[in-house]
């Protein structure tokens, strides 16, 4: 298929960059040419689509999302708003509700937030256990979500459920022997009223021995060893980094470790947004992400998210759609998606917008117009 008349093509390909007046061709799956329309290939395929001078983008990599749960946290929402703080404590009204759904109604919720993520342009999605909490909750969890997506992640250490040196126990054994081989990730929410550094890197270190790559809810309500842990491990992710000391800035840069940043859980939870021009003038490589999930982050928008990173966080809007594309990406520590150079998968947004630039200057509007 030839899309052409594309007034501008964002590739986030570092010698294609940004493209106007461009074409793109795609076929069996792959970019197979992107360029300016003038030297389109001949033989560019028989379907047209004429994108009438709106912008192209990639799809959106959505790097961190809880999609498998039962119920809502709508009254704890609006306690929020009221002014009631924030805690971790929430999660485990969300683990009675998923224990008690079946596995259909399980199903149908990770369908629904899949399909309303592709329609905002999510192309790209992974997605967590952690509402479960015991062996059999947590292997039903992956197994459902890898119906639905390749991205899984074992997250049985999202809260302790009992004892917590006891539950690590269990984390890093039956339950991880049940669930790794529905799982390509491991993690661990790291903080205060959850697991503790040591518990952490116990978790994570079981995981990698099982092959699981590993990445961290790390520095969320506060200072915490996250983030040195995470680096450390070679973790693919530290993920919140809300409070982050010039120590783990600088050990971020220096490794190949992403800071994800999730400004809808501080929209949500009304704590202090991520600094991400501090982190980005560091040479940290930052992915934005929706966290959607019930309690602290209920949306699926990651152009909500590039709003808020921009007006927030100290984001361009370019800077943003990087971090939501090719950042997401690199947290997934995936190269065939986020960028639209000849090879990428053909994961394409249409905008109904001239440039990408709308996604932050336009907020709320349904800018999304096709998803390929």
């Amino acid at each position: 298929m030839l899309i052409d008349n594309i007034g501008e093509l964002v590739t986030n390909d570092p010698e294609l960059g940004v493209i106007r007046d461009a074409a793109l061709v795609l076929g069996d799956g792959v970019v197979r040419w992107a360029g300016p329309g003038a030297q389109t290939p001949e033989a560019a395929g028989t379907e047209r689509f004429d994108a009438a001078g709106r912008a192209v983008i990639p799809g959106f990599v959505d790097s961190h999302g809880h999609l498998v749960f039962a119920g809502d946290r709508a009254e704890e929402f609006a306690a929020r708003m009221a002014g009631r703080p924030y805690t971790a404590g929430g999660i485990r009204i969300t683990v009675e509700a998923t224990r008690a759904a079946s596995d259909q109604q399980l199903d149908a919720t990770v369908a629904r937030l899949v399909a309303e993520a592709r329609r905002s342009g999510t192309t790209t999605i992974e997605c967590k256990s952690g509402y479960g909490l015991t062996v059999e909750d947590e292997r039903r969890s992956l197994e459902i979500a890898k119906a639905h997506t390749p991205e899984t992640t074992f997250l049985g250490a999202h809260v302790p459920d009992g004892d917590p040196d006891a539950y690590v126990e269990l984390v890093t054994g039956a339950m991880l022997d049940a669930c790794a081989p529905h799982a390509r990730w491991v993690d661990v929410f790291c903080e205060s009223g959850a697991f503790d550094g040591e518990q952490a890197r116990a978790v994570l270190t079981a995981g990698q021995a099982k092959g699981l790559g590993a990445r961290i809810h790390a520095n969320q309500l506060g200072h915490g060893p996250g983030v040195q842990i995470a680096v450390e491990l070679g973790a693919a992710s530290a993920d919140h980094v809300t409070y982050t000391s010039d120590a783990d800035v600088e050990a971020l840069a220096s490794s190949g470790t992403v800071a994800t940043l999730l400004p809808a859980v501080e929209f949500s939870t009304r704590q202090p947004y991520p600094d991400a021009r501090r982190l980005l003038d560091a040479g940290v490589t930052v992915a934005l992400a929706a966290d959607c999930n019930p309690g602290s982050s209920y949306t699926t928008s990651i152009p909500f998210c590039i709003a808020l990173a921009v007006r927030e966080c100290g984001m361009t809007p370019t800077e943003a759609l990087h971090a939501a594309t090719l950042g997401g990406a690199k947290a997934l520590r995936r190269d065939d998606v986020g960028h639209l150079a000849a090879g990428a998968k053909a994961d394409v947004v249409l905008l109904d917008a001239p440039s990408h630039v709308h996604l932050a200057y336009r907020p709320g509007v349904p800018l999304v117009a096709r998803v390929w």
